[in-house]
C-alpha cells in the first residue's frame, strides 16, 4: 500500500484548504481512512476517520463541525476538507490506512504541511 497526501499549504486563520491522500497497492476498501497531524513539539493526534464504506465518520473534539472526511473508493482518494482554520492547525497532515481485517497492516503517508498564519 502506498499514500501520498497533498494539497497542503500556507492560508490565513479563518481560510479553508483541502488536503488529499491518493491510495494505491491494494482495494481501499479494505481499510479504514484516518487524517493524523502533528502540530510542532506535539504528539501525532487523530484528526478524523472514515469507515471502510464511508457510512461512518469520527472527528476530534478540535475539528469537529470544521473540518470534513471523505472518500471516494472508486477513484482512490480520501480527502480532508478544513474550514475555519486556526493557528491550530498549522501541522504536518498525515493520511494512515488501517485494514479492516487481519493481516493487511496499517500505513502511513509522508505528509503534507499546513502552515496558518496571519
Amino acid at each position: 500500500v502506498q499514500l501520498v497526501e497533498s494539497g497542503g499549504g500556507s492560508v490565513q486563520p479563518e481560510e479553508s484548504l483541502r488536503v488529499s491522500c491518493a491510495f494505491s497497492g491494494h482495494h481501499l476498501a479494505s481499510f479504514t481512512m484516518g487524517w493524523f497531524r502533528q502540530r510542532p513539539g506535539k504528539d501525532r493526534e487523530l484528526v478524523a476517520s472514515i469507515d471502510y464504506s464511508g457510512e461512518y465518520t469520527e472527528y476530534s473534539d478540535a475539528v469537529k463541525g470544521r473540518f470534513t472526511i471523505s472518500r471516494d473508493n472508486s477513484k482512490n482518494t480520501i480527502d480532508l476538507q478544513m474550514n475555519d482554520l486556526t493557528q491550530q492547525g498549522k501541522a504536518v497532515y498525515f493520511c494512515n490506512a488501517d485494514g479492516i481485517r487481519r493481516g493487511l497492516g496499517q500505513y502511513w503517508g509522508q505528509g503534507t504541511q499546513v502552515t496558518v498564519s496571519s
